[in-house]
């Protein structure tokens, strides 16, 4: 099917406030580059044009972007290119159409489809390698922003009890149950369609707290991230860019946390963090 593309320029201090504007605005994964742009979707020209006009009114000239079509290809197939084995810490995550072969440790069977969620994303490892760390046999987990599931799955492949995911985009609630079912682990997996912010709280208490998101969405959700962790558990907090850490560390530090640990994939980065 084809769609709609919005490139959109902004000015460094605001691209985390634009980028989780359009995550609520229009329930969809927002495209950061590795130039500093931001690329979202709407269904239509009109909606684009739309959504980039609400964009302009609320950031004025921090944020200027134009729309383009995209191409009419089928994209229940595309994201299969370029998938492939990737070992994560004792993980190896895999898509289904390879067979499994034995590596000493937890293998995880994800197709990710329109969702967000693959081995072959550096924000994804970091989140993998951190919960590789730091989860116990027996924990409980709230994976935020739980996207494909694969953090989730994950997590009850390396030994906890139970994993719940939240994800605010209802349409991919239906693949992460898909990936749920090929590995297995439905008695222990479950899935909510909702705001984290609220749905968090609720959830816990948890031993390890996972939001791959991005720094505002993260900065954001520090309050019931906290309300929902058990008093020496870890919070994950993955999805952002290594030049945010000096922006996200002090706001951490505000919240209530102290760093334990920190890790980089691909100039991405996330930290692991204990409640002071």
């Amino acid at each position: 099917m084809s769609g709609w593309a919005l490139d959109i320029q902004t000015r460094a201090g605001v691209r985390d406030a634009v980028a989780a504007w359009l995550v609520e605005r229009t329930g969809q994964t927002v495209e950061e580059r590795r130039d500093g742009s931001l690329v979202g979707f709407a269904a239509t020209q009109a909606e684009a044009d739309a959504l980039l006009g609400e964009v302009h009114s609320r950031f004025g000239a921090d944020a200027r972007g134009e729309s383009r079509c995209l191409p009419d290809v089928d994209w229940g197939e595309r994201w299969r290119e370029g998938l492939g084995p990737r070992v994560v810490g004792r993980l190896t995550v895999i898509p289904s159409w390879i067979a499994p072969r034995p590596t000493g440790g937890p293998t995880v069977v994800i197709d990710p489809e329109t969702a967000f969620g693959t081995g072959e994303h550096g924000s994804t490892r970091t989140a993998l390698r951190l919960l590789d760390r730091y989860v116990r046999p027996g924990d409980r987990v709230l994976d935020l922003g739980s996207g494909s599931g694969i953090v989730a799955i994950a997590a009850v492949k390396l030994g906890a009890r139970r994993a719940t995911g939240v994800e605010i985009d209802a349409e991919v609630e239906a693949i992460a149950r898909g990936n749920v079912d090929r590995n297995g682990v439905g008695g222990r997996v479950e899935f909510l369609t909702g705001d984290a912010a609220v749905l968090a709280p609720l959830l816990g208490p948890a031993e390890v707290v996972v939001s791959n998101i991005l720094r505002a969405v993260n900065t954001a959700l520090l309050p019931a991230i906290r309300a929902s962790l058990a008093p020496t558990g870890y919070a994950i907090l993955a999805g952002m860019e290594q030049t945010e850490r000096e922006v996200f560390l002090p706001e951490l530090t505000g919240a209530g946390f102290a760093g334990v640990d920190e890790v980089t994939d691909d100039g991405w980065w996330a930290v692991a963090a204990r409640r002071r």
